[in-house]
């Protein structure tokens, strides 16, 4: 379980990556909106988990691929908006979430099961 203090820092790293991936995300991918879902960072706050979900994109592997490219990058940047409050800029792991594909995987399960005929019980009541 994530301290306070690691879901704090997970905030700042998450807000401020947005601002970064919205204003330049289209120098790293044209065309693809990038979304983080969520952050994660290590007790020591040394490494942080990035979970990213690309709209309009059609290969998350390249997508993820591209952005790991760019890491140094990004980190750099994160560096100059953050540098104020932390000691140690983390090292950034990106990740793709796929929650989402999971959901609607699961929604399509779920509604052919409730199209399909239900069968009667089989249990005879004495």
């Amino acid at each position: 379980m994530e301290s306070k203090r690691q879901q704090k820092f997970a905030g700042v790293i998450q807000e401020d990556l947005a601002a970064i991936f919205q204003r330049e995300g289209m120098n790293y991918l044209p065309n693809t909106l990038v979304t983080i879902t969520k952050v994660r960072v290590t007790p020591d706050l040394a490494i942080a988990r990035i979970f990213l979900s690309f709209f309009n994109g059609t290969d998350n592997a390249h997508a993820l691929s591209t952005i790991k490219l760019h890491a140094s990058e990004i980190r750099y940047k994160l560096g100059a908006r953050i540098k104020d409050q932390v000691r140690v800029i983390p090292q950034l792991e990106f990740f793709v979430d796929d929650t989402s594909e999971y959901v609607e995987r699961m929604d399509k399960i779920f509604d052919k099961i409730s199209k399909e005929e239900r069968q009667p019980d089989t249990t005879e009541e004495s």
